[in-house]
């Protein structure tokens, strides 16, 4: 027998968002993360902000439902630019916000600024790190996304994983008190460019974690492409695969259109769009662009 599926809810000042196995998938918008630019993170140690506001609009425009907030910068005050980042976009835009730190510290200063119910990216099933992490998702009433592995592995077995998701939903549930639909799990999408199995291991563990525990789960959907020529059509296969396999939300880019438009259309033939509206106003909204 199958379990529930869980269904993650959202929330900022004004605005929820609903993360499940029967909704529209959800967009996780990436971009707000200097990792990789250079000048974005020389305007961030110099106390310019204003490239947030223009990768907000980028990600609302491609149809982002969250939006994932990183300010991971070397020799800077992490906790206190995240924070500042994250009042800032609560003025712009009313979507959710996905608090995304390594640093603990950081998080607790996200959690504390953000108006609202966030999803904290995240925590590994590494008992420390639960330790640290898991009790402010409970103080600050959130969700998580956790990944299975610990500090031995990145497991590469789907029965692997699924041990390691057994023993975050044990720890969270019974040591904390974290409602199952407050775990997001990331089913760790791998590079198929190191090895092409990696994706067949992926949706097997989509799979599995979706029968078992009924768990919404996320990843970093450019991942998979990575090394990879021609990623978005990569990215466009990949997505439309995993939503069949449970996959119910992804942390990406929504500047790339050729994914969005497939996922979009994945959420219509799996009866997640309910008499096309979604597509359909997808569709007038290109053609009043192009018209424009």
């Amino acid at each position: 027998m199958s379990a529930p599926l869980s269904e993650t809810v959202l929330r900022s000042a004004s605005k929820q968002v609903v993360i499940g196995h029967q909704r529209r998938f959800c967009l996780i918008g990436e971009r707000i993360n200097p990792t990789g630019r250079r000048i974005f993170q020389e305007q961030l140690r110099a106390g310019d902000l204003s490239a947030i506001e223009r990768d907000v609009k980028a990600q609302v425009e491609g149809g982002a439902d969250v939006l994932d907030v990183n300010m991971g910068v070397p020799l800077t005050d992490e906790p206190e630019l995240l924070a500042k980042a994250i009042t800032m976009v609560q003025e712009l835009t009313d979507l959710p916000i996905c608090i995304d730190s390594s640093v603990v510290e950081a998080l607790e200063a996200g959690l504390s600024a953000y108006q609202g119910r966030a999803l904290v990216n995240s925590v590994t099933a590494e008992d420390e790190r639960m330790e640290l992490i898991l009790p402010l998702v409970k103080r600050y009433d959130a969700a998580v996304i956790a990944l299975p592995n610990d500090s031995e592995e990145i497991p590469m077995e789907a029965d692997r994983r699924l041990e390691l998701v057994q023993h975050i939903v044990d720890v969270a549930t019974g040591e904390y008190g974290i409602a199952m639909a407050d775990i997001v799990i990331d089913p760790l999408a791998m590079p198929i460019g190191a090895d092409t199995a990696t994706a067949l291991t992926a949706f097997d563990t989509m799979r599995r974690i979706r029968e078992v525990h009924g768990l919404n789960m996320t990843c970093g959907a450019s991942n998979v492409s990575f090394g990879m020529p021609d990623r978005h059509t990569l990215g466009a296969a990949f997505l439309p695969m995993a939503m069949t396999a449970g996959l119910t939300s992804a942390i990406m880019d929504t500047r790339s259109p050729q994914i969005v438009d497939a996922v979009k259309a994945a959420d219509l033939l799996l009866g997640h769009d309910e008499w096309g509206g979604s597509w359909i106003a997808a569709h007038r909204k290109r053609q009043a662009a192009a018209s424009a």
